[in-house]
């Protein structure tokens, strides 16, 4: 079968065509039910201003009419696509902790238009994956779509994994910092410095994720928030969790005077501990994997070389 075979063509051209038509008839602004704002934006009085400012420029006139005209086109279609985005990956408030979490500045919209383009970029690859199948192997036009709705699908959540992954590496990033940022700011409060001063020396002398979430705090504590809230929020911004407990215990110690040196020591030595039992599970994982190829792969191979003699005796004997 190949490319102009009148059963591809026509299945191509059904396809644009329902589209289209489901297109007109479920988000054209004539049909579509208007929602609760829209019904209740008439009715609102909005303060008066000036009819100078909002007459268009000439030369802009047909740029501003035709943006109008897309956004009342495509608007409903955004609005269910980012629905659908929400239902696979997340509500808004869920994926806004998980890029706080991975350390991304940017919100929710600019990561909703990254799933975007790599579901455009898993659907060309789908739609490429089905041409070659139906005009190579000859397969339904059937199977080529679905093909190109998995490339969308597997696009969208290889995006939210990659997330997950940056979330995953930062998280193991900040507990090996953890316990010499910990000792650092012991040093610095010893020193007679107090805990906003040590936390700023120590993010202005050292560089990594944890430096930068203390220089983060250290500016929120600037801006106006109270030292307990600008902790605890730091613990609300990592995916460690022990930099939580870092935080309520140093919000703990401030607030009724324990000696914040002795604090932070524990503390450093409590992540020490538990950097020593994860590496303890890693190696307990990494040892039953090591013996897949001992059983598999060696085993075998003594099982072949200590029988293969007596099976040769047998033979000559025979």
């Amino acid at each position: 079968m190949t490319l102009e075979h009148p059963l591809l063509i026509g299945a191509a051209l059904g396809l644009v065509l329902g589209l289209g038509l489901a297109m007109l008839l479920l988000d054209n602004p004539w049909t579509r039910r208007p929602d609760l704002a829209a019904r209740v934006d008439p009715y609102l009085r909005r303060g008066q201003t000036s009819r100078l400012l909002g007459v268009p420029a000439p030369e802009d006139g047909a740029r501003s009419r035709a943006r109008a005209l897309a956004r009342v086109l495509a608007g409903p279609l955004a609005d269910r696509t980012v629905g659908l985005l929400e239902r696979l990956t997340g509500g808004h408030a869920q994926l806004e902790r998980r890029l706080r979490l991975a350390g991304r500045r940017a919100g929710v919209e600019a990561f909703r238009v990254e799933q975007v383009v790599w579901g455009i970029g898993g659907g060309a690859v789908g739609l490429l994956s089905a041409l070659g199948a139906v005009a190579l192997r000859g397969a339904s036009p059937l199977v080529g779509l679905a093909m190109v709705v998995l490339g969308v699908l597997g696009g969208v959540l290889a995006r939210d994994w990659v997330l997950t992954q940056m979330i995953a590496r930062r998280a193991a990033r900040m507990a090996r910092e953890f316990p010499t940022v910990a000792d650092l700011l012991a040093l610095a409060v010893a020193a007679g410095e107090g805990p906003v001063a040590a936390m700023e020396r120590v993010a202005r002398t050292s560089s990594g994720a944890l430096p930068a979430e203390f220089a983060a705090t250290v500016a929120e504590i600037r801006a106006g928030a109270t030292v307990d809230q600008a902790l605890i929020s730091l613990g609300d911004r990592t995916p460690l969790d022990a930099l939580g407990r870092f935080g309520e215990g140093m919000a703990v110690a401030i607030e009724r005077g324990t000696p914040l040196a002795d604090v932070l020591r524990a503390q450093a030595q409590d992540a020490r501990e538990a950097s020593r039992r994860d590496l303890m599970e890693i190696a307990g994982r990494r040892e039953i994997l090591m013996m897949m190829p001992v059983v598999f792969l060696v085993l075998p191979l003594v099982i072949v070389f200590a029988a293969f003699p007596g099976l040769a005796v047998l033979e000559i004997s025979l």
